[in-house]
Order: C-alpha cells, then structure tokens, then sequence
C-alpha cells in the first residue's frame, strides 16, 4: 500500500522552496524568488504555509536600510522532506 504523500510540499512551488533550503545553511528570499521563477507575492503566501507547520524559520531585517528575508528549514522541515522523498520512491518502486 502506497504512503499518502504530505500535502503541504505536494505543492510544486513550496516542494521547490524546500528543496533548495535543504542543500544549504540559509537563503534570502530573493535567491530563492530567482530559483524557483515565483512571483513574490505567491513566493511569500508559500513560505509562509510552509512556516505555519514548522517547516522553515524565517528571519526578517533590515540591511544597510533595506528589508531582508531570510529562510532556513528546521528539523521538522528536514524530517518531513525526507520522508515525502521516501514516499515517493515507494511508488517508482512499488513492492509485490
């Protein structure tokens, strides 16, 4: 029997953010507007979704008077990445 996949990164924009945050420390949010050729409006309706269940943390500052966000996956995030990966094996793999 197949694994029901996570909802919340079944979505291709917010599968796409976490998958660049998972390969590096931190982003800001304009790297990752660039990566994933999101508007920042949807971008930051995503990010936040995605923070709402623990999956990222984000930073907001200012630098050198501007505003800067900045995105970084947590341990839940990390975990619950991992394991929709999985779920998707299983089914590229399924079992007999």
């Amino acid at each position: 029997m197949f694994k029901e996949l996570d909802p919340i990164l079944h979505s291709q924009l917010r599968l796409a953010v976490m998958s660049l945050l998972i390969s590096v420390k931190e982003a800001e949010f304009t790297f990752i507007k660039d990566k994933t050729n999101a508007t920042a409006g949807n971008l930051s309706v995503q990010i936040q979704k995605l923070k709402d269940v623990g999956y990222v943390e984000v930073t907001k500052q200012f630098v050198n008077n501007y505003p800067q966000t900045t995105c970084k996956i947590t341990l839940v995030g990390i975990a619950a990445f991992e394991s929709y990966v999985k779920a998707l094996q299983e089914y590229l793999v399924p079992k007999n």
